[in-house]
């Protein structure tokens, strides 16, 4: 059993609710088979709450009911099966090329019983078209500039990105400013979410997209 302080539970309870056990059997599948097979480093196991699992999870208040959301480059399901979790009320798409990790979320949302959720394993480029998301998120994946051009593209024309950034996130804007306005981004911010129940809250990038809209520059 992973440990988890008294800040933490209370958090925990918060976003999860009647949830919470699915949240903790999800922590366990982190610190067990997710070490072992190389999706979340050892030395993060005494973070997994703080550091991985709320920190992502405290992003469900940026997210509109029963919209479908995409993850990009889903991992160890950071954030998607977090959100999951979370919202039943949301569809979970999430998108990973490496077999290993498809095979191990697979089993951690067989085990859950999450039926709100399918795997793809594929490239976040290569979904295009086969993916019809109102969001997508994802976090750790790559800088900004870059991001937009992998998450964009799946929205079909108009919905929102939500990507867990760090300190950084500014200045990422600035530079993946134009790149942006010419896939259909018409507002980005930054968000900082969870002040109330993270030690250390959570920053998102948020980019409003509407290719319906003429944006100059």
């Amino acid at each position: 059993m992973v440990d988890i302080t008294a800040a933490e539970l209370l958090a925990a309870e918060k976003i999860f609710g009647e949830r919470l056990d699915l949240a903790k059997r999800y922590v366990e599948h982190l610190a067990t088979s997710g070490t072992e097979r190389g999706l979340i480093g050892p030395r993060e196991v005494p973070r997994l709450w703080s550091r991985h699992v709320l920190n992502c999870a405290v992003i469900e208040s940026e997210i509109g009911h029963g919209s479908h959301v995409a993850d990009v480059g889903s991992g160890a399901g950071l954030p998607g099966l977090c959100l999951a979790i979370a919202r039943p009320d949301l569809e979970l798409t999430l998108i990973e090329p490496l077999e290993r990790r498809v095979i191990w979320l697979q089993e951690v949302v067989d085990d859950l019983g999450l039926n709100n959720v399918t795997v793809m394993r594929t490239r976040a480029e290569l979904a295009v078209g086969l993916v019809d998301a109102d969001v997508v998120t994802a976090r750790a994946v790559s800088a900004l500039i870059n991001l937009a051009g992998l998450t964009i593209p799946l929205l079909a024309g108009k919905g929102e990105v939500v990507a867990i950034k760090g300190r950084s996130a500014n200045e990422e804007i600035e530079k993946a400013a134009r790149v942006i306005r010419r896939l259909g981004g018409v507002q980005t911010s930054v968000r900082t979410v969870g002040g109330d129940l993270l030690e250390e809250p959570t920053t998102v990038v948020r980019i409003v997209v509407d290719k319906s809209q003429k944006i100059a520059g």
